[in-house]
């Protein structure tokens, strides 16, 4: 196979990621407006497809991270099987939470994948960026999410402590739909752009495309259009965990964590911080939810959540590393 035709086949096995990326990480932008019926899952569903593409057009910084910060631009026929075996790596991992439903993140899977094969591979690892960018904001942000999540949820319940129940819920259930729209914006503004910077990557591997050169449009616009047709197809395992099992969601709290899930997405993206929607969602459900006492959030799932995200990095760069095993004897 030449090396155009084996960039043609990462590029589609990166796309594919990216549906597996939107259907797995559907949950996070629309769980909690489904869960409090302020919206229908279909409708839901359509809308957070429209806006995560809409949020993949807003910068490239975050693809700029993954395709030139994390690890050493590998070259030739080799460096391709590397992308190839990183992204293979990412989909095993992805598919597997998605079957027992649980909500890892699908950004930190393609970034275990990338270090797992790089490592195999021979390849150097950016480790001071690793820390910087993906460590750290990989543990600031869903405690961000948690504090943030508990202290807006706060201030809510301040405001309109004298309010008419029945009339507030009413008005937050219309609330979330805003609230829903601004997270898918936030999920597509991050995970599209992964799978932009993936696709450069190997644009640049293959001699397609200069190491200065911005991302092509043509890129940009698959990558939002693999990630809006991922979530359109729905991930309801994960939703149901996310919308039903850590905490049983209000519309007043469904607005809470999503208003401050898509502050936090949007401004990590502005920064070029891969983070990790699920984390942030998560953990700003459970700050909401801890407003009302510490026992009605379900501590044992947001544990299994937590096992999952600890285990991701190092399980999927395992995976990719037998996938660049499997893979090596087509170079």
């Amino acid at each position: 196979m030449s090396v155009t035709a084996l960039a043609i086949v990462i590029v589609a096995v990166a796309l594919a990621f990216d549906y597996t990326n939107g259907f797995h990480d559907s949950a996070n932008a629309i769980a909690t407006s489904v869960s409090t019926r302020a919206l229908t899952p279909r409708v839901a569903l359509a809308m957070a497809a429209v806006m995560n593409v809409l949020g993949a057009l807003v910068s490239t910084k975050v693809a700029a991270t993954v395709g030139k910060g994390i690890i050493d631009p590998p070259t030739g026929r080799d460096g391709l099987l590397i992308v190839l075996a990183a992204l293979l790596g990412a989909i095993v991992w992805n598919l597997g939470t998605w079957w027992f439903g649980l909500p890892s993140s699908s950004s930190h899977a393609l970034i275990g994948g990338l270090i797992g094969a790089a490592l195999a591979g021979s390849e150097g690892v950016k480790w001071s960026n690793m820390v910087d960018k993906v460590v750290i904001p990989m543990v600031a942000s869903p405690l961000t999410g948690l504090v943030l999540g508990y202290l807006f949820m706060l201030l809510l319940l301040w405001l309109f402590r004298r309010a008419n129940y029945h009339r507030t819920t009413r008005r937050f259930r219309w609330a979330q739909v805003v609230s829903a729209a601004a997270m898918a914006f936030g999920h597509g503004s991050q995970d599209a752009q992964k799978t932009m910077g993936v696709i450069a990557l190997t644009l640049v591997v293959s001699g397609h495309l200069g190491k200065g050169e911005a991302i092509p449009l043509w890129v940009i616009l698959s990558a939002a259009a693999a990630i809006a047709a991922g979530t359109y197809a729905g991930g309801w395992r994960i939703m149901r965990t996310v919308g039903r099992r850590i905490y049983s969601l209000s519309p007043v709290s469904g607005f809470a964590s999503q208003s401050v899930a898509s502050g936090v997405l949007f401004t990590a993206a502005q920064f070029g911080l891969p983070i990790s929607t699920t984390h942030v969602i998560s953990t700003s459900i459970m700050g909401a939810g801890a407003t009302r006492r510490l026992s009605a959030v379900r501590w044992g799932v947001a544990g299994n959540i937590v096992g999952a995200w600890v285990l991701t990095i190092p399980a999927s760069a395992a995976v990719a590393a037998l996938m660049w095993v499997l893979l090596r004897p087509l170079s």
